[in-house]
C-alpha cells in the first residue's frame, strides 16, 4: 500500500507528517510525504521557527512526484492541519491527480479545525474552506466531535444526535466518517468513545479517556484508521485496531511523563494492535 501525505513537519516532537508517517511504516505502508510547514515544533508551545512552504512549492513537489510515475500506485491521500488558505486548492488538486491515475484511490481527509474546550485554532477562513470545498471532496473524514458539529450546523452530543450530524456530513460527499472523540452525557465517567460509520453500518468503540493532552494523537488516529480501512475494507476492523494502537500510544506517552508523544516506543502498539476494547454495531 501507498499512502501520499500531505502534512505539516516538525524536526521535534511527533505531529503531522512527523506523527504520522512512522506508525504507517510500521504496519507496512510505503508513505511518500509532502510537507506544508518545516517547523522546529509544534505551535502549540507558543515559540518555533521554520518556514510555511509555499503552496507553489508543495504543488511543485507532487508534480515532481507524478513525474516519476507513481501516482497511479497511491491507494490513498491524507492531508490534515492546513495552516493556509491557499494549500486547500493544492490538495485539491492533488487528489485529482492521484484519482485520474489511480480511480479506485481514495482521499482521507482530517479537517483539523478545533476541539470544543479550545474553540478553533486556525486561521479564520479555514473552516469555511474545509467545509465548502475540501470536504466534499474526501472519501473518509476524520472529525472529532465539535468539528463534526461545524461541518454540519449541529450540535452532536448524544449518540442518535452524533449519528445524525454524520449522516449530515456523509450527505456532503464523504462516504465513511470517524469521528475521533465522541463524549455522550450518558456515558460511563472517565471513558470516551470513538464511532466510524460507513455504507455498511455504524461502529462504537469505548475508550478509558486519559487525563492529559498530546499534540498529533489525532495524527496517528488518522493515519491508523485510513490504512486499515483502505487495507481491510472494514470500519469495524479499522476502528478497533486504531482504537488499541492510539490508547496504548497515550497511555506510554501518560506513563512517561513527557509532553510529546512517546511515538517511536510504542511502535509495537501499531504493529500488532491488542484489539482490547470491543467495537459494537450501533447501526
Amino acid at each position: 500500500m501507498k499512502i501520499l501525505s500531505i502534512q505539516s513537519a516538525v524536526a521535534y516532537g511527533h505531529v503531522g507528517n512527523s506523527a504520522a508517517v512512522f506508525p504507517l511504516q510500521r504496519i507496512g505502508v510505503e508513505v511518500l510525504p509532502v510537507y506544508t510547514v518545516n517547523f522546529s515544533n509544534h505551535t502549540g508551545y507558543g515559540a518555533w521557527r521554520g518556514p510555511l512552504i509555499a503552496p507553489e512549492d508543495v504543488r511543485e513537489v507532487i508534480t515532481g512526484i507524478e513525474e516519476r510515475g507513481v501516482l497511479g500506485q497511491v491507494d490513498a491521500i491524507l492531508s490534515g492541519y492546513q495552516g493556509g488558505e491557499g494549500i486547500a486548492d493544492v490538495i485539491i488538486d492533488a487528489v485529482a491527480r492521484v484519482k485520474a491515475a489511480n480511480p479506485n484511490a481514495v482521499y482521507a481527509c482530517d479537517p483539523v479545525m478545533g476541539n470544543a474546550k479550545s474553540g478553533c485554532f486556525v486561521a479564520p477562513a479555514i473552516p469555511e474552506l474545509l467545509r465548502d470545498r475540501v470536504v466534499p471532496v474526501a472519501d473518509i473524514i476524520t472529525p472529532n466531535q465539535f468539528e463534526l458539529g461545524y461541518l454540519t450546523g449541529t450540535s452532536p452530543d448524544t449518540l442518535e444526535s452524533t449519528l445524525a450530524s454524520v449522516d449530515a456530513a456523509r450527505a456532503m460527499g464523504p462516504r465513511t466518517v470517524l469521528v475521533t472523540s465522541v463524549e455522550r452525557p450518558d456515558r460511563p465517567e472517565g471513558t470516551i468513545e470513538m464511532l466510524a460509520v460507513d455504507d455498511s453500518g455504524a461502529w462504537i468503540v469505548q475508550t478509558p479517556q486519559l487525563p492529559m493532552k498530546a499534540n498529533g494523537s489525532g495524527d496517528v488516529t488518522a493515519a491508523l484508521f485510513t490504512a486499515h480501512y483502505v487495507r481491510s475494507g472494514s470500519a469495524a476492523e479499522a476502528l478497533r485496531k486504531t482504537a488499541s494502537s492510539v490508547f496504548d500510544l497515550l497511555a506510554a506517552t501518560l506513563e512517561s511523563g513527557e509532553r510529546e508523544l512517546q511515538l517511536v516506543e510504542s511502535q509495537e502498539a501499531y504493529a500488532h494492535p491488542r484489539e482490547q476494547f470491543e467495537v459494537a454495531q450501533v447501526r
